[in-house]
């Protein structure tokens, strides 16, 4: 008789769990890498007959264990941050006059590093630089920039080259102004979006990597949980990140081809408390939103530690390495953090 299962997702989760149970006797017969000693740590043998419902529970528990145990050995033997590193290192910021741009200018001036900051809104940037002038003793100068407009991400970085002398820190973290709401086919907007949100990234980064590579420098691409999972309401924002970590994953990898020693650190950002992410969200998503000066500040110190990605806040981590696993429980948890009366 056919079993009946009360959702499809229960039915997923039970033919995955059908590759690890010897079908008809109820026994483990074959567990992938370390399920099996797992299973004992959750309090189930690989030796005694498992019911569907235990082996359910059990595969929860060991997903969340192995998830959690990956990120608290990463945290533990991770790189301690010595901020070494970024005194008197020469900084080039993009998006610095809001949110965690203007952040990370703060951190990066408190310790001592000389910074070009880059921005649309001049006025608010001049007021972001005498800030930074405040809090530390390295130059701050600033450029104000439009990214839609193509010549503008080679103006700033020959503008840091020349105010600077070089760069250690290419920081890519500016973004366009993206609608949070159903795709509506506005395929001029998604144009307009991936010229400032991607295409921008990617002249600046071209521009900047020969000096770069003399310095052995990093760059640090500020991106989103949205790059490696989609939701909705963000479609286009959406496609921009999940762009962002094919061009710089796959970069990374010709670097490491040709022998330059330049680190790109990808950084997944989960919601964040700035005003213009509040202002899009509000009623609409059930998250809570990390502070934008804690943000910041891992971002700084990944870049310093050339982390290949940096995960805040850090269980997103987890997130990313189920997505596949159980994908239309991983949609059924999304949806349900929606409101889905939302425009």
């Amino acid at each position: 008789m056919e079993r009946a299962y009360p959702t499809r997702q229960h039915q997923d989760l039970e033919d995955f769990l059908s590759r690890v149970v010897e079908g008809g006797g109820g026994r483990v017969r074959r567990l992938p890498g370390d399920l099996c000693s797992s299973l004992t740590v959750v309090g189930l043998s690989p030796q005694l007959p498992v019911t569907p419902a235990k082996m359910v529970r059990a595969a929860c528990k060991t997903l969340i264990l192995t998830g959690l145990g990956a990120v608290l050995l990463a945290w533990y033997w991770g790189e301690s941050f010595d901020p070494a590193r970024v005194s008197g290192a020469k900084v080039l910021l993009t998006g610095a006059s809001a949110g965690i741009g203007e952040q990370m200018a703060y951190h990066y001036a408190r310790l001592g590093a000389h910074i070009v900051l880059t921005a649309r809104r001049e006025a608010v940037l001049q007021r972001v630089a005498e800030t930074c002038r405040t809090l530390g003793p390295g130059k701050i100068h600033y450029v104000a920039a439009d990214m839609a407009l193509p010549d503008q991400p080679e103006r700033v970085v020959q503008f840091a080259l020349q105010k600077l002398g070089g760069l250690d820190y290419l920081v890519l973290n500016h973004i366009g102004d993206s609608p949070y709401r159903l795709w509506d086919g506005n395929v001029a907007h998604l144009h307009w979006l991936l010229q400032v949100n991607f295409l921008s990234y990617v002249q600046l980064a071209s521009k900047a990597l020969p000096t770069l590579t003399k310095s052995k420098g990093s760059v640090i691409v500020v991106s989103s949980l949205l790059g490696r999972i989609p939701t909705p309401f963000s479609t286009s924002y959406t496609a921009c990140k999940f762009a962002l970590d094919g061009f710089f994953g796959s970069l990374r990898h010709e670097l490491a081809l040709r022998k330059a020693d330049v680190s790109i650190t990808v950084c997944i950002l989960g919601l964040v408390d700035t005003e213009s992410a509040m202002g899009k969200v509000r009623g609409v998503v059930d998250y809570t939103a990390s502070p934008a000066p804690e943000a910041a500040l891992a971002i700084v110190k990944g870049g310093a530690l050339r982390a290949y990605n940096i995960y805040y806040p850090p269980h997103l981590q987890l997130l990313t390495l189920i997505r596949d696993w159980f994908p239309r429980h991983r949609d059924w948890l999304i949806l349900k953090q929606f409101n889905h009366s939302a425009p």
